[in-house]
């Protein structure tokens, strides 16, 4: 089994990223309450709070802050990405490899994160989050795409945040998207 060095600092804010298998797939918008209901799961088993997320169909991208006291958010992602995997039909080819580790070759084996260093890291990462959709070709402004929690945050909120990294606002957005979870989006 593998042993990958991670940073781990409980209490932590991390950005993550985690894509499906298949980057053709749109699994992850098309089954979004199994995500939902698998990530609800997740944070009830081993709480967390999510800063701020968007779904794109083959891959997401989430902001968490994990509990004072933990640092191990890869059992987290483990919940999550089996809690889905077994409530979506598998795909059409599981290569042999996996057929024999007992993986259901839905979603790529690892997950990216990042530990978020301070206030100009953490605006760079919003900002990943806000523009993926654009970048993705799925919309033209961020406030369009139905699965970011950056649309609900905009859609109560009247000040408009730049589109350009700010320290400031992204401090501010993210008091604003702490409150919203996963399942809003």
């Amino acid at each position: 089994m593998s042993n990958y060095r991670r940073l781990g600092v409980a209490g932590g804010t991390y950005f993550f990223t985690a894509r499906l298998q298949d980057q053709q797939s749109d699994l992850l918008t098309s089954h979004i309450d199994v995500l939902r209901h698998a990530t609800r799961l997740s944070m009830k088993r081993w709480p967390f709070a999510i800063d701020a997320a968007v779904i794109l169909p083959n891959k997401l991208h989430m902001i968490w802050t994990l509990p004072e006291d933990d640092a191990d958010y890869s059992k987290r992602w483990r919940l999550l990405k089996s809690g889905f995997s077994r409530n979506v039909p598998p795909p059409d080819y599981v290569p042999p490899h996996q057929q024999r580790r007992g993986e259901k070759g839905i979603w790529q084996r690892r997950f990216w994160e990042h530990h978020i260093r301070d206030a100009d890291d953490l605006a760079l990462h919003m900002h990943l989050i806000r523009s993926a959709p654009i970048h993705a070709g799925l919309t033209k402004k961020p406030g369009d795409w139905p699965y970011s929690s950056y649309a609900r945050s905009a859609a109560r909120t009247t000040a408009p945040v730049p589109s350009s990294p700010n320290p400031e606002t992204a401090v501010r957005s993210t008091r604003r998207l702490r409150i919203v979870a996963i399942g809003n989006c």
